[in-house]
């Protein structure tokens, strides 16, 4: 069986970087992308198994670009991750369908279990 893809959005290389190591270390294939209209370029006409985006990024937000997946991928889950937990945006990402949202600095062990649980609710 291939990995599952995990496409990874978020403006800070740092996170970017982090989380592809992270993520490949447990057997996953990782795409990353700056922003959320690179990742909707790239994602036709095979999107990834699993999008993990930041809230705050320029040009696009991640709650847009949820928006945006949504309308392409209805069963393509989101996890949601920001330095900024404000409860309203929680709020809206979460009707929006994010199946997670973390907070910046979240410890592997969290955003494992969320991708764990997106991916196992979509086959």
């Amino acid at each position: 069986m291939d990995a599952r893809v995990i496409a990874v959005v978020d403006d800070d290389q740092g996170i970017r970087m982090a989380l592809r190591s992270l993520l490949r270390s447990v057997g996953y294939t990782v795409q990353l992308f700056a922003d959320g209209p690179s990742f909707l370029a790239d994602a036709d006409p095979t999107p990834p198994d699993c999008l993990v985006t930041d809230i705050q990024m320029p040009g696009m937000s991640g709650l847009d670009l949820q928006r945006a997946v949504r309308a392409r991928y209805p069963h393509l889950p989101v996890i949601i991750v920001t330095a900024f937990p404000e409860e309203a945006i929680r709020k809206q990402a979460m009707a929006d369908g994010a199946r997670c949202f973390l907070s910046k600095p979240f410890d592997s062990e969290a955003i494992l279990r969320c991708l764990t649980e997106a991916l196992d609710e979509t086959g």
